[in-house]
Parts: C-alpha cells; sequence; structure tokens
C-alpha cells in the first residue's frame, strides 16, 4: 500500500458544511412544531446536535482504521445488521411509527438497523465482489449469490414496511455489481422481473397505490394522499430566488406534516430560495465529485467499489428525496442526507464519509 497521506480535506469541509446548514434548518423547520408539542422549539435542534456529535467522533475514529480492516469484519457486520432487522419485527422490540415497525429503542434514543445494513451491505457486497470478479460475469457463480444476500435484506426491510430505505439498498448495491463487471444482459432480464415485482408491491398495499396516485394529480385528494406533496410545492414556489428569510417559513407552521424529516428541502427552498436550494445541490455535487475521485484513486479493487458504494448510496438518496420534494417522483419517506432530522441516518452517513476519507489517505490522485 502507499504511504498514507492526509485526508480530502476539500470532502471534509463539503461535508461539514452540509452538517451546518442541516443543524440550522432542522432547528428553523422544526421550532414551531417542537414548541408546541414539548414546550421547546430547540427539542429536535439538541437531539440533531447529539447525533452530529457522535458522527462526527464515528467519522474521525472511522477515518483513522485503514478501510481494509471492513473487509475482515463485513462477514460479521451484515449478520449483526441481518439478526437486528429480525430484532425489529418481534413487537414490544420494535417501535412502530407512522405505520412501519422500523426502530430498537434504545433508553430514550432509537435505532433504525435497515439505515446500518445499506453500510454494512456496501462493506460485504465489495468483499465478495472483489474476491469473485472473474465470476461475475456468470449468471449462477457471480450474479445470483450477491443478488441473492441483497434480495433478502430487502426482504426483511419490506417487512416493516419501508420501501424507501429497501431501494436505496438495492439500488446502490445494483450500482456496485454493474460496475464490477456484470453482463448487460443479465441486468435488462432482472429489470424487468424487477419491475414487475416493484409493481406487486406498489399494487398490494392501498397507501403505495395513493402515494402514486397522488404524484400523478395530487390535486385529486388535497386533504389526503396529496396533502404533503401539495404543501411542499406551496413551500418551494413562494421562496422565489431569494427565499423568504431564514426562519420565515410559512409552511412549518402546521401545514407541512414533520417538516423537519423528509421534506426539510422544501423549507429551505422558501427561506433561502432558489439560490440556497441550488448552494446545498452544488455542494452534493462537490461531495460526489471528491467520492468518484478517491474510488479512481484507490489502490486496490476493494477500496474502490467500497467507495463506489458508499457514493452510489448517497446520490441516490439525494436523487430519491428532491425528486418527492419537488413532485418529480411518489413520495418515499427517504431522508436527504446530513440535512434531514434523523439519528440513525445522519450516524450512518458521517460514518459512511469516515470511510471515505480513510480510502482517501491512500489514493493515487
Amino acid at each position: 500500500m502507499p504511504k498514507r497521506t492526509t485526508p480530502d480535506i476539500i470532502l471534509l469541509i463539503v461535508t461539514f458544511t452540509l452538517l451546518a446548514i442541516g443543524l440550522v434548518m432542522v432547528y428553523s423547520a422544526s421550532a414551531v412544531w417542537a414548541e408546541y408539542k414539548f414546550s421547546d422549539s430547540f427539542f429536535f435542534a439538541k437531539r440533531q446536535m447529539l447525533f452530529a456529535a457522535a458522527g462526527i467522533i464515528a467519522m474521525f475514529f472511522i477515518m483513522n482504521v485503514d478501510y481494509w480492516t471492513w473487509r475482515t469484519w463485513a462477514k460479521l457486520l451484515v449478520i449483526i445488521c441481518f439478526v437486528l432487522l429480525l430484532l425489529v419485527l418481534i413487537p414490544g422490540v420494535g417501535n412502530v411509527r407512522n405505520g412501519s415497525r422500523s426502530w430498537i429503542g434504545v433508553g430514550a434514543f432509537s435505532i433504525q438497523p435497515s439505515e446500518f445494513m445499506k453500510l454494512a451491505m456496501i462493506a460485504f457486497l465489495a468483499k465478495f465482489l472483489s474476491e469473485k470478479q472473474k465470476m461475475i460475469t456468470s449468471f449462477r457463480l457471480g450474479l445470483m449469490p450477491s443478488l441473492s444476500l441483497v434480495f433478502t435484506a430487502f426482504a426483511l426491510i419490506m417487512l416493516q414496511p419501508d420501501l424507501g430505505t429497501g431501494t436505496v439498498m438495492v439500488g446502490t448495491c445494483v450500482v456496485m455489481i454493474f460496475i464490477s463487471g456484470a453482463r448487460i444482459w443479465h441486468f435488462s432480464i432482472l429489470g424487468l422481473i424487477g419491475a414487475a415485482g416493484f409493481a406487486g408491491l406498489i399494487i398490494s398495499a392501498p397507501y403505495r397505490m395513493k402515494r402514486i396516485t397522488s404524484y400523478l394529480d395530487p390535486w385529486e385528494d388535497p386533504l389526503g394522499s396529496g396533502f404533503q406533496m401539495i404543501q411542499s410545492l406551496l413551500a418551494i414556489g413562494p421562496g422565489g430566488l431569494f427565499g423568504l428569510g431564514l426562519g420565515q417559513s410559512r409552511q412549518k407552521s402546521f401545514y407541512l406534516p414533520e417538516p423537519q424529516t423528509d421534506f426539510i428541502f422544501a423549507i429551505l427552498s422558501e427561506e433561502l430560495g432558489f439560490l440556497g436550494g441550488t448552494f446545498v445541490l452544488l455542494l452534493f455535487s462537490v461531495l460526489l465529485w471528491r467520492g468518484i475521485r478517491i474510488a479512481l484513486g484507490a489502490p486496490d479493487l476493494y477500496g474502490s467499489l467500497l467507495a463506489c458504494g458508499i457514493i452510489a448510496m448517497v446520490a441516490i438518496q439525494v436523487m430519491i428525496n428532491i425528486g418527492v420534494v419537488t413532485g418529480l417522483i411518489p413520495v418515499t419517506g427517504i431522508t436527504l442526507p446530513f440535512l434531514s432530522y434523523g439519528g440513525s441516518s445522519l450516524t450512518l452517513m458521517l460514518m459512511a464519509v469516515g470511510v471515505l476519507l480513510n480510502i482517501s489517505r491512500y489514493s493515487r490522485y
């Protein structure tokens, strides 16, 4: 391995900038609701700061752990996450929120195992694909074993149910398998099967069908399934070029449900305008650029696949979240990395950046 160097400073600066914007926006978006429900306008902001502090500590620790260590522990990490995914389904162990049993309570806080499965699966799949690269062109020996594991995890996540997180995980793994050399015609066949299965999942659940119909015409049911999308668009539109001003959002005042989570970008666009939203998207673009650069410069295939998986996960999550907020795709319940309120999501993303920073220390570029 080449001599260790300093980590990617640009990636570090962009991460902290996104995190700072996220902390400010979580407070701004949640202050009214937090004051009403908990008599403390800083309730969500203080918790997010604790999550951020824990995530930063984890990020700097992981940044100093040689990334190939995760290859050694990848199998154990996936097994632990599978156990947690099974535990969360047990009544009394898993907590139900918004119809999904996705959280395990830990004192006053809770963890979401499906979030950590995403990173564990990336580490394991990078190990498998780097060791079995010559077999990946074989449907039976390379493609099926990797996809079988991925879809087993997806099935457990769907039992919660959590289609959004499952979709991000599967999409990330498919990107990793594709860039490792899998045949395109294999993906074509699986894509057709996957599309049929995805359609079946939507049809099988009435609330998912409502999301599709509300996406096509949210004003058909403006007080029901289309309410959230309409309120999101009503937040983005008035923002204009410069926004209404930080803290001046109208939609956060009991119009847009829980604006500090999945729809925080709508509040950001309302308060900071087109320029503020564009600046955030620019920061994500720089983060993805640095991640791709790290992946291309990694000294071995495992490091390259690991970095690609992390970048794919962030990119897919950002595209889905922004697509939902702007009405381009149906509501899925995906958080915006580094900005949305949520302990498991924020901690996972900072840990993932820690892995990228460590790989950058060995990068050839």
